[in-house]
């Protein structure tokens, strides 16, 4: 199976090492996984945010680039969410079938890696190693948009040596949400503050999320509060081996 690794924007820039992550950990379960190295933003921000015309070309050149791909696997709920649920819809509103049509077949190939993981190639136990103590924040398009359930958690509980503890009110939004959180930042100060206190009252080493955002998020919050406790995602900890 040719796998496409759809690193998104967030991974791409700022946290390279769960792309990485991600790639290794797949071939190491025999895979071949290609980098198309022409993909850009899915348009997920502009549709949002209400500009839907210029996400078009940016939806296009998406399914284009990864058009050819047996499976097109992504570190982030939120941006197969986007593909999955706006990308098809878009160009069907702006009166584009072939788009859509288009957009429809790389959608039902484009997996968030915990439902590839487990629904596609049949696995819940990868090989992984991480000794220490984590909680796992669900994420909100992941949960609610995907809805990939429990694989995180059944991937995560077949990792050797991990100590993996129920975060309270694991499903609450972390108030990130993208321009939510610049728009509304005194809103998503106040989750944020929730989140916060739920993982701390863990007393866990690391929070683990499968989307990098809400873990830029969240990790941004415990770091000015000098707690100590650090993000880890989920790609992260299944490419780990000891």
């Amino acid at each position: 199976m040719r796998i496409a690794l759809f690193v998104t924007c967030l991974v791409d820039a700022l946290f390279p090492d769960v792309g990485k992550a991600t790639t290794s950990l797949l071939r190491r379960l025999g895979h071949e996984v290609v980098f198309p190295a022409d993909q850009t933003c899915c348009g997920q921000m502009h549709v949002n945010t209400g500009y839907q015309r210029a996400a078009l070309p940016l939806i296009k050149h998406h399914a284009e680039v990864f058009d050819p791909y047996d499976a097109i696997v992504a570190p982030s709920g939120s941006c197969v969410g986007s593909v999955r649920h706006q990308h098809s819809f878009v160009a069907s509103r702006a009166g584009s079938r072939g788009l859509a049509s288009r957009a429809s077949s790389v959608a039902s190939r484009t997996y968030e890696l915990s439902e590839f993981l487990v629904d596609v190639l049949g696995v819940d136990d990868v090989g992984a190693y991480y000794p220490h103590r984590v909680t796992y924040h669900p994420t909100c398009h992941s949960l609610r948009m995907l809805r990939v359930g429990e694989k995180p958690l059944r991937l995560l509980r077949n990792v050797r040596g991990i100590d993996l503890v129920e975060l309270p009110d694991a499903d609450q939004c972390c108030g990130f949400g993208g321009t939510f959180a610049v728009k509304n930042a005194d809103t998503s100060t106040a989750m944020l503050a929730d989140k916060m206190r739920n993982v701390l009252s863990t007393r866990a080493e690391a929070v683990c999320a499968g989307d990098s955002s809400c873990l830029m998020h969240i990790g941004g919050g415990l770091s000015r509060l000098q707690t100590g406790t650090r993000t880890v995602h989920l790609a992260e900890i299944l490419a780990s081996v000891q």
